[in-house]
C-alpha cells in the first residue's frame, strides 16, 4: 500500500503507466504464451483495487476532519471580526466627541489670544516709547552719552536696534534749534553702529558664524548701510580666488559655495546672489578679459583668437552658471553681463576680422608665388586677351610671339614646364583661415549683423581663392596651350590646370555647405550668397570649357600635322603590309592625351570630353582619306591604319566613337571589294549613297573599271 501512495503523489501522475507497472509486477514480466497465469493476473488486480479502495476511504476521512477544523477556526475569527468592529465604532465616536472639545477648546485659545494681544500691544509699545524718548533725553543732555545700554559694547545688537528707531525719528525733526545737537550724535552714533555691524559681520564671515551673520544680516537690513554689508560679503568671499592663470574655473565653484551661505544667512537671496554674480561679471572677469586683450592689440590675428576664446569661455560660463540655477541669474541676465563686457570689442571685430582674413590670405598666395620665384603680374581680361591668342595662333608660322610683346615669355617658360601655378595646400590654407573667420563671426557677430558679416567673409574666401589664384591660373593655363597649328608636339598641361581645379573646387563646395551655409539659410542672404558662389563657379567653368576647347584644338592640330607632312600622296602604294609610321605616331599621341584626360577629369566630364575629341579625330581621319587615291594594295594600308585609329577610339570608351570608326572601316572595305560585287556590298550597307560614292571614287580603277555605270541603280 505505500508503494501506491507513492506512485500516486507522483506530478504529473499517469494512470495508464501506473497500470502498466502493476501488471508488470504481477507477473513478474512473464506475458508470453506459455508462462502467463490470467488467474495470478487477476487476483492481483482484485487485491490492487481493494487496497487503492483502503486508501480513498482513509484520505476521505481525513478531508472531513480538517474541513470540520477549518470551519471551527473561520467561525471563531467571524466572531473576533465582529468585536473589532465594535470596538472600531465606539472609537470613531470618542474620536468625533474629542475633536469637538478640541474644536470648542481652539476658539475660546484663540479668542483669549485675540484679547491678550489687544491689551499687550498698546501697552508694548508704550514701553518701547518710552525707553525711546529716555535714549533720546540722553542724547539731548550736553557732554558725551552715559547711557549704558549706548556704551556697552556687549549690547550691540539692542544699540543697534535703538539708534535705527532714533534715527527714524530724527529725521522728522527740524534741522536747527534745540535738536540740532541731538540730531548730530544720533547720526554720529548710527554711523559708528554701522560701522561695527559691518565689521562684526566681517568677522563672523571669516569665522563661518553663519547664525551670527544672519542675525547681523536682518538687524543691518533696516540700516542704509545695508548694501554696503552686501558688498563686504562679496568682497570677502572672493578673497584669495582669482588668482590662478584661468579664473574661468573658478567662478561656478565659488558661485555654488556662496549660494549656500547667501540663504542661510540674508532674506533678500535672489538680489544678492544677483549682485554678487554682477560683481564677479563686471569686476574680476572684466578686468581679466580687458588685461588679455588690450596686452597686444598690433597682433590682429592673436587678437581675433584671444576674443574668440575669452568670449566662447564666458558663453559657456553663463550657460553653466544658468543651468546650476544660480539664484537670481537667468541667462538673459548672464548673457547682458556678457554683453557688457565684450560691448566695446564686438562693435569693432568684423572690421579687424575681414582686415586681418584679407592680409592672411593675400600673404598665404604671396609666399606661394615667391616659392615658385613667379612674379605675379596682371592680366587682361576679356576680348582683348582672346584677340591676343587668336593672333598667336594666326600669325604662328612668322615666328611672332604675341606674348613677348605683352611681357607674358615667362608664363609660357613655365607651363613648358608643367607648372599650373595652382596648388591644393594654398587652397586648403585660405579655406582653413575662412573657416575660422566663419566660427569666429558665428560666435562674435550681432544676430542682425551675422548674415552681412558672412557674406563679406564669403566675399574674400572667393576673391582670393577663385579669382586671385584659381582664375588668374587659368589665365595662365590658357595662355600655355599650345595654337591650333603646332608645329611641334604639343605639350598639353591644361590637365593638370582642371584636375587641380576640379580638387579645389570641390573643396570649397565642401566648406560653403559645412561653414557658411548654417549661418545664412534662414536669412535673406541666403539667396545672395548662393548667386555669389554659382556665378564665380561659372564663370571658372566658362574657362575651363574654353580651355578644355582649346586643348582639343591643338590636339587635332597636331594630328592633322602628322598626317599632313608625314604621310604622302603616292604612300598608299607600299611595297610591304607595315603599318604607316605617321599613323603610329598619331596613335601614340592620342593614346597618351587619352589617358593623361582620364587622370586629370572626373565623372561625365571625361565622357564628354572624349566625345568631342574622338568625333573630331574622326572627321580629321575621314577627311583626311578622302584626299588620296587608293590602289587594292594602298586600300589594305589604309584599312591597317584604321583598324590601328578604331582601337584606339576604342580606349576612349565611348559607344558614339566606336559606330563611327566601324563605319568608316566599312567604307574602307570598299576599296578593296571586287568591282562585280560593289554594287551589291553599298545595297546591303545601309548609308548614304554621297557617302558611299565619295569612297568608291578614291579606288584607282574608278574609272578604267567604269564603276560609275555600275553603281547606277535600275
Amino acid at each position: 500500500m505505500s508503494n501506491f501512495i507513492v506512485e500516486l503523489e507522483q506530478d504529473p501522475f499517469d494512470p495508464q503507466e501506473f497500470v502498466e507497472r502493476f501488471a508488470w509486477r504481477a507477473t513478474a514480466g512473464k506475458f508470453d504464451v506459455d508462462s502467463f497465469d490470467s488467474q495470478l493476473l487477476f487476483d492481483a488486480f482484485e487485491a490492487g483495487i481493494r487496497d487503492l479502495r483502503l486508501i480513498y476511504d482513509t484520505h476521505q476521512k481525513k478531508c472531513e476532519r480538517l474541513e470540520m477544523v477549518c470551519k471551527e477556526v473561520e467561525k471563531r475569527h467571524w466572531i473576533k471580526v465582529a468585536e473589532l468592529q465594535e470596538k472600531c465604532k465606539d472609537s470613531f465616536s470618542s474620536f468625533q466627541e474629542l475633536d469637538e472639545r478640541l474644536d470648542t477648546v481652539a476658539a475660546k485659545v484663540v479668542y483669549l489670544g485675540d484679547q491678550l494681544e489687544g491689551v499687550n500691544t498698546p501697552r508694548s509699545r508704550a514701553v518701547e516709547a518710552q525707553k525711546l524718548m529716555k535714549q533720546f533725553a540722553e542724547f539731548l543732555k550736553p557732554g558725551p552719552i552715559v547711557s549704558p545700554i549706548m556704551t556697552d559694547p556687549p549690547q550691540l545688537y539692542d544699540e543697534a536696534d535703538v539708534i535705527q528707531k532714533l534715527h527714524l525719528i530724527s529725521q522728522e525733526l527740524p534741522s536747527s534749534g534745540k535738536f540740532e545737537k541731538a540730531k548730530e550724535k544720533i547720526a554720529f552714533k548710527y554711523d559708528q553702529i554701522e560701522r561695527e555691524l559691518i565689521e562684526e559681520f566681517v568677522n563672523s564671515q571669516k569665522n563661518e558664524d553663519r547664525v551670527r551673520m544672519k542675525e547681523i544680516a536682518s538687524i543691518m537690513s533696516h540700516f542704509k548701510g545695508y548694501s554696503q554689508c552686501v558688498d563686504a560679503f562679496i568682497e570677502q568671499s572672493q578673497m584669495g580666488i582669482f588668482l590662478g592663470s584661468n579664473i574661468f574655473n573658478d567662478v561656478v565653484p565659488l558661485c555654488e559655495k556662496s549660494q549656500v551661505i547667501v540663504k542661510e544667512v540674508f532674506s533678500n537671496a535672489d538680489q544678492v546672489m544677483s549682485k554678487f554674480v554682477l560683481n564677479v561679471y563686471h569686476g574680476k572677469l572684466q578686468e581679466y578679459v580687458q588685461n588679455r586683450l588690450n596686452s597686444d592689440r598690433s597682433d590682429s590675428e592673436r587678437y581675433l583668437c584671444e576674443l574668440f576664446e575669452l568670449y566662447s569661455k564666458t558663453v559657456k560660463l553663463s550657460n553653466q552658471m544658468a543651468n546650476r540655477k544660480i539664484l537670481g541669474n537667468d541667462i538673459s541676465f548672464l548673457n547682458k553681463l556678457t554683453r557688457g563686457i565684450f560691448s566695446k570689442y564686438l562693435d569693432s571685430y568684423i572690421d579687424i576680422e575681414i582686415r586681418t582674413l584679407k592680409e592672411k590670405c593675400s600673404a598665404i598666395l604671396q609666399r606661394f608665388y615667391d616659392s615658385k620665384n613667379h612674379l605675379k603680374k596682371p592680366i587682361p581680361s576679356g576680348s582683348i586677351q582672346e584677340l591676343k591668342r587668336d593672333l598667336q595662333a594666326k600669325i604662328g608660322r612668322a615666328n611672332i610671339n604675341i606674348a613677348t610683346l605683352t611681357n607674358m615669355n615667362t608664363t609660357q617658360n613655365d607651363h613648358a614646364t608643367g607648372e599650373t601655378f595652382l596648388s591644393e595646400e594654398v587652397a586648403i590654407n585660405i579655406l582653413q583661415e575662412t573657416k575660422l573667420a566663419s566660427q569666429r563671426c558665428h560666435t562674435l557677430s550681432k544676430q542682425l549683423d551675422l548674415p552681412n558679416n558672412a557674406l563679406f567673409i564669403l566675399d574674400i574666401q572667393l576673391h582670393y581663392l577663385c579669382i586671385e589664384h584659381i582664375d588668374y591660373a587659368l589665365e595662365l593655363g590658357l595662355m600655355g596651350i599650345p595654337p591650333s597649328e603646332p608645329k611641334s608636339p604639343p605639350e598639353i598641361h591644361f590637365f593638370d590646370v582642371v584636375r587641380q581645379c576640379n580638387a579645389i573646387c570641390h573643396l570649397l563646395e565642401k566648406q560653403f555647405v559645412d561653414s557658411i551655409l548654417p549661418i545664412v539659410v534662414s536669412t535673406p542672404k541666403h539667396g545672395e550668397c548662393l548667386k555669389k558662389k554659382r556665378d564665380i563657379l561659372e564663370h571658372l567653368e566658362l574657362k575651363l570649357n574654353n580651355g578644355l576647347e582649346r586643348t582639343v584644338i591643338a590636339i587635332i592640330g597636331w594630328v592633322k600635322y602628322l598626317l599632313q607632312s608625314e604621310q604622302k600622296k603616292t604612300d598608299f602604294k607600299p611595297e610591304t603590309d607595315d603599318v604607316d609610321m605617321s599613323c603610329a605616331k598619331v596613335v601614340r599621341f592620342l593614346n597618351q592625351c587619352v589617358e593623361k584626360a582620364k587622370d586629370c577629369l572626373d565623372g561625365k566630364n571625361v565622357e564628354a570630353f572624349l566625345t568631342e575629341l574622338g568625333i573630331r579625330f574622326h572627321r580629321v581621319i575621314y577627311e583626311h582619306l578622302l584626299q588620296f587615291q587608293f590602289s587594292s594594295v594602298g586600300a589594305m594600308f589604309a584599312i591597317c591604319d584604321v583598324n590601328e585609329y578604331r582601337r584606339c577610339a576604342a580606349e576612349f570608351r565611348v559607344p558614339l566613337l566606336n559606330h563611327l570608326f566601324d563605319t568608316l572601316h566599312a567604307l574602307c572595305n570598299l576599296l578593296v571589294v571586287a568591282p562585280e560585287n560593289l554594287k551589291q556590298v553599298c545595297t546591303q550597307a545601309n548609308m548614304d549613297r554621297s557617302v558611299l560614292m565619295s569612297f568608291v571614287q578614291l579606288r584607282a580603277d574608278y574609272k578604267t573599271a567604269k564603276l560609275m555605270n555600275q553603281m547606277k541603280l535600275n
